[in-house]
């Protein structure tokens, strides 16, 4: 038994592994719920087996760098597929646009507003009030041509 309110070592990893899970789903990031089953696994084996605190804590160690192995292997095999791959990536999403030259916009910079923002350009040469099309995006600076 372990004095944390009196529960059995196995109890705890338990629960430890039930707090990963809603952590997982609370922040996301396909990581922490590997670590969950591991902890899992380390109460069920501490519930069969007469095994002590040292060789738990082993156990939840090599279980949890086994399991994000397989459960990266797993996702190497299986990409997750976006519905919206640009979705996050706003510049991306702007190739295509028609823009319009806020500052004069050169091979070096520019400026360009786009919607309500302005957007840091480069490319083709063109004078403030110019429409431009957005070609490609490197960071945060909009590659832009003659419309």
């Amino acid at each position: 038994m372990n004095g944390l309110l009196a529960l059995p070592d196995y109890w705890l990893w338990m629960i430890a592994g039930g707090i990963l899970a809603i952590a997982e789903m609370i922040a996301p990031g396909v990581f922490l719920i590997w670590i969950g089953a591991a902890a899992v696994l380390t109460g069920v084996l501490a519930l069969l087996l007469p095994i002590g605190p040292a060789v738990e804590g082993l156990i939840f160690a090599v279980a949890s760098v086994g399991a994000i192995y397989a459960g990266r292997s797993v996702l190497n095999r299986n990409p997750i597929v976006s519905a919206d791959p640009l979705l996050n990536d706003k510049g991306a999403r702007l190739v295509g646009a028609i823009v319009t030259a806020v500052e004069p916009v050169d091979a070096l910079q520019g400026r360009v507003k786009v919607g309500d923002g302005v957007w840091s350009a480069k490319g083709a040469e063109a004078a403030i009030g110019d429409r431009l099309r957005v070609t490609a995006c490197e960071g945060s600076v909009l590659i832009v041509e003659r419309v």
